[in-house]
């Protein structure tokens, strides 16, 4: 557990705090060095798509021994300067990759995209719809019940014929599909 722990410090400290703090260096350069900036572009990239696998990986190769160690060398390999791993990984496994499937991802990303637009402004417009009923409802409620307390006053005896808003009529207000226009 105490090692879990400080094997990730570690790995903030040495995959995110440490290259961000070279990155910042080398870009605040006065004459910053275009090679310099191209590897951290290039080590930014790797541990972007890192951390994206690691996501999708990391419940079937998590419980692996020394896991957390294993990523912490990997991620020193990438920045150290005699192994430059980015470099590596980039050039020979990334970049052909990506240059060969480059317009399958810019078509993707444009689908994913508008159908994300889409169902934000279906959800949004269905939110609208729900709470302004749902409002409408309440004041109808508040004003029925305002109205037949005070004419319960008046009229002592009479029983108050309204019936509180039930969660099956709030329920009725959340159909899913149908929308009024």
């Amino acid at each position: 557990m105490v090692g879990d722990l400080i094997t990730r410090c570690l790995l903030m400290v040495m995959g995110y705090a440490y290259p961000a703090f070279r990155c910042f260096k080398s870009l605040e350069k006065r004459k910053p060095d275009n090679r310099e900036l191209r590897f951290w572009c290039q080590f930014w990239i790797v541990m972007a798509i890192l951390t994206v696998m690691e996501r999708v990986a990391d419940v079937v190769i998590s419980w692996l021994p020394l896991y957390g160690e294993l990523k912490l060398v990997f991620i020193i390999y990438l920045w150290y300067p005699k192994t430059q791993g980015t470099g590596y990984i980039y050039e020979n496994l990334l970049r052909p990759f990506f240059m060969d499937h480059e317009t399958d991802f810019e078509i993707e990303l444009q689908e994913w995209r508008s159908k994300a637009w889409e169902s934000s402004i279906y959800f949004i417009q269905n939110f609208s719809d729900l709470s302004q009923s749902f409002y409408y409802k309440f004041l109808e409620n508040m004003t029925d019940q305002a109205g037949n307390s005070s004419s319960s006053i008046v009229k002592k005896g009479k029983k108050n014929s309204t019936t509180p808003l039930s969660p099956t009529s709030v329920l009725t207000l959340f159909k899913p599909g149908k929308r009024k226009k």
